[in-house]
């Protein structure tokens, strides 16, 4: 086929996709219809939704501090069960709640949007809040997580929060990509929004604990294949995240494995490198060496967890582990 050939097969494709052309969606909350509540294994927001809630309590006396979790993408609240269990017991309260599209909520599969989401973080700490008066509500995002609560937190209510905790978060966004995986996102999104893509085959390990890697494949509740549009949409948030970065200012603990297959480490790190307070004692990076992205539960994430627990109660003094000295040096532009 010749040259001239070629171009007019090309545009007559590239003409099929245009008029074939279709809007990714989003699938937002609806108008308030009462006050948000909180009650025993459910979250009632403004709109109605209700969102499940898990939640991991100390059984002796009052919380000291108290963790507000949110899961990754296609993950849910469940992903905070050993850590919650183990902060309990060390007299730190935890609670998580599924996200919109995600777990048991409502219109799983489906993309909420950043404003829903991040409304939904502010809601539900002030719910917490009311439920332990007087206590530090910590927000710890992992992933997609980290992303609302990065997003929240600059936006037009932030969450009532004392620190946040952001744990690998999601920060690839499109400035990060290449231009070639720019055009496939928006090829797909625009034109097959409902066609649903899975993770097999990419060679990716988010973990090195096989066991519980398992687990989530046999677990219902942890979405296997998601659509275009979902992923077109957390594209989004990630864009939003990493725009937020200078103006991020609460008291932050950011946490990053160096063997992180999800979240490449250059986008991460410059990220960091706009934050505000990220060369004064107000932010805190943290970099594991053998840490992958699921930091929280890796088979060395009881190392995470005392930093963790350390940081909450002493943001100023250094981590146990040392992972903060890493950070610097990465930071640095040091190997």
């Amino acid at each position: 086929m010749t040259a001239r050939r070629l171009r007019a097969a090309a545009l007559a494709v590239l003409a099929l996709l245009l008029a074939a052309c279709a809007t990714p969606m989003t699938y937002p909350a609806g108008p308030p219809t009462a006050a948000p509540r909180l009650e025993d294994g459910r979250f009632t927001a403004a709109d109605g939704a209700v969102l499940p809630v898990r939640r991991w309590l100390p059984a002796n006396g009052a919380p000291k501090a108290v963790i507000v979790a949110l899961h990754g993408f296609n993950d849910y609240s469940n992903f905070f069960d050993a850590p919650g269990t183990w902060f309990a017991a060390r007299g730190v309260a935890a609670y998580a709640y599924d996200q919109r599209g995600f777990g048991d909520s409502p219109r799983r599969g489906l993309w909420a949007g950043g404003e829903t989401m991040t409304r939904d973080l502010a809601d539900f700490t002030d719910a917490v809040r009311g439920t332990h008066p007087g206590v530090p509500v910590y927000i710890l995002g992992e992933s997609m997580g980290g992303a609302v609560a990065m997003t929240a937190a600059t936006g037009p209510r932030p969450p009532a929060a004392d620190g946040m905790i952001l744990s690998a978060p999601a920060v690839w966004g499109r400035a990060a990509m290449s231009w070639y995986e720019r055009l496939a996102l928006w090829v797909s999104a625009h034109t097959f929004p409902g066609m649903t893509l899975t993770g097999r085959g990419l060679n990716i390990t988010p973990s090195d604990n096989i066991e519980m890697l398992r687990a989530l494949g046999r677990d219902p509740k942890v979405i296997k294949e998601t659509r275009v549009e979902t992923i077109h949409g957390l594209v989004g948030l990630m864009d939003d995240a990493l725009a937020a970065a200078p103006r991020f200012a609460p008291r932050a603990l950011i946490l990053y494995g160096r063997k992180d297959e999800i979240i490449p480490g250059k986008p991460t790190f410059d990220m960091v490198r706009r934050l505000p307070g990220a060369a004064g004692p107000n932010q805190t990076f943290a970099l594991y060496q053998d840490g992958y992205h699921m930091l929280l539960r890796d088979l060395g994430a009881e190392t995470v967890w005392r930093d963790i627990l350390a940081w909450v109660g002493d943001a100023s003094a250094p981590l146990p582990s040392g992972a903060d000295g890493l950070g610097k040096t990465v930071l640095a532009g040091n190997p």
